[in-house]
C-alpha cells in the first residue's frame, strides 16, 4: 500500500512541509533513515544511483551523499546532524552543493500511530522564500513521493525489529 505525500509550500513562506504515514513500526522507519545501506535504496528519485561518502547519523555527526542520473549527471549534498533522537525526532542542516550557501534546518518527527504504523512529518526551514522556491522548482517533489515509494518497499522487505 502506498499512502499520499502531503506537500505544502505556503506562498511567501521560507519552508516547506511534507507529512507521510507509513505501514511499518516507527522503529523500522527509523532505522530506514539511520542505515546508509537502507538510505542508498530509498533516497530521491526512481532511476538514480546514489553514493554515500559519509552517513554518521547521530547528534553532532555529519554526512555527505551524491545522486547520479541515469545519463552521468551527479548532484551532492551535505549537512550536520545537530539531534538525533532515536525512533522520535532528527534536527539536520541541508545544502546542494550546486547552490552552495543555502543551508537549509530540516526537522523528521517520527511518530508512532499504532498497529504498526508511522507517520513521518518533516519541516525544511530555508535562509529565504526565493531559496525554498528553488527547492520546490527543482523537482523535489518527484524525488520525495518516488522514493517514499521505494521506502515502502524497503520497509517491507525488512525484518521486524
Amino acid at each position: 500500500m502506498t499512502n499520499d505525500v502531503k506537500i505544502n509550500a505556503p506562498e511567501g513562506q521560507p519552508f516547506i512541509e511534507i507529512e507521510r504515514e507509513f505501514e511499518a513500526p516507527t522503529a523500522a522507519v527509523f532505522r530506514a533513515h539511520q542505515d546508509p545501506e537502507l538510505n542508498k535504496q530509498w533516497v530521491g528519485p526512481d532511476g538514480y544511483e546514489m553514493t554515500i561518502e559519509r552517513h554518521d547519523f547521530v547528534s553532532q555527526g555529519s554526512y555527505r551523499f551524491g545522486h547520479t542520473t541515469p545519463d552521468g549527471n551527479e548532484y551532492w549534498y551535505n549537512g550536520v546532524f545537530h539531534t538525533v533522537r532515536e525512533n522520535e525526532f532528527t534536527i539536520r542542516t541541508f545544502e546542494f552543493e550546486g547552490v552552495p550557501d543555502q543551508v537549509s534546518l530540516e526537522v523528521l518527527t517520527f511518530t508512532d500511530l499504532g498497529d504498526g504504523r508511522t507517520r513521518l512529518t518533516g519541516r525544511s526551514i530555508f535562509p529565504s522564500v526565493e531559496s525554498r522556491d528553488g527547492m520546490v522548482e527543482s523537482g523535489m517533489e518527484r524525488g520525495v513521493v518516488e522514493g517514499y515509494a521505494r521506502l515502502d518497499v524497503v520497509l517491507a522487505s525488512e525484518p521486524a525489529s
